[in-house]
């Protein structure tokens, strides 16, 4: 790894802000699991079903690391690729936490009557760190399109749930969920039945959302910062 990627990494939760980011979106998992648990039947508690809520919840604050990053003045000297790099720390740290804060709710409960609280275990523990770092890809995209990180957040949630309501809608496009929208991805990951088929949809995500968005908000940020040279930002 070289020198602008480990500072990217740094700055990804180097200001107070951040810092308190981070603790708000893991807070909100804890509280969420707490809540969850209590009002389960203990036949009903299992990791699937509270990872399914949790990270789910939690991948809601994880783009707004992705948007800061791109706002970053000093991200200039980074570079882009750097930068959108550095969205990895916070979006694996809340990934893990999600587990953490799941498995351990779940071995502290009564879960008297569940026929198995902990399968498919490992794959959604995988899961759930990937749900995070598509959608701190998808804060670094839009963060990169938009100029403005409050308009950049509500469309990290706008967009990707806009077009799977869309889909939704029209029966004959619903099979295309999986394949083109992150909320179609992240069911399937926390299902913890994934197949071949499975995995290649969440590929296809990932390219779309995390690879082809970021591509896409590079160049808009590029020629715009050509045009009129690089915006002051206030550091968050």
């Amino acid at each position: 790894m070289d020198q602008t990627a480990r500072e990217s990494l740094r700055r990804s939760l180097g200001t107070r802000a951040r810092r308190w980011l981070l603790a708000g979106t893991l807070l909100a998992g804890l509280l969420t699991a707490v809540a969850l648990v209590a009002a389960a039947a203990p036949a009903d508690r299992t990791f699937v079903d509270l990872s399914g809520t949790v990270q789910s919840l939690m991948s809601v604050g994880t783009p707004l690391f992705g948007i800061l990053l791109v706002h970053d003045p000093r991200r200039t000297s980074a570079g882009v690729v750097p930068t959108v790099l550095g969205v990895l720390l916070p979006a694996v740290v809340i990934g893990v936490a999600g587990v953490v804060i799941c498995a351990a709710t779940l071995a502290l409960s009564p879960a008297d009557g569940a026929a198995d609280p902990w399968r498919h275990v490992g794959t959604v523990a995988v899961g759930g760190v990937l749900v995070q770092i598509v959608a701190g890809l998808v804060g670094t995209g839009l963060g990169l399109l938009l100029r403005s990180r409050v308009v950049a957040f509500l469309a990290t949630i706008v967009l990707p749930l806009g077009l799977f309501g869309v889909l939704e809608a029209v029966p004959a496009l619903r099979p295309a969920q999986p394949w083109l929208t992150p909320f179609g991805g992240v069911r399937n990951l926390l299902s913890g039945e994934m197949s071949v088929l499975r995995w290649a949809q969440w590929l296809c995500v990932l390219l779309i959302w995390g690879v082809g968005l970021n591509a896409l908000g590079a160049a808009v940020r590029g020629r715009r910062e050509g045009d009129v040279g690089v915006p002051a930002v206030k550091d968050a």
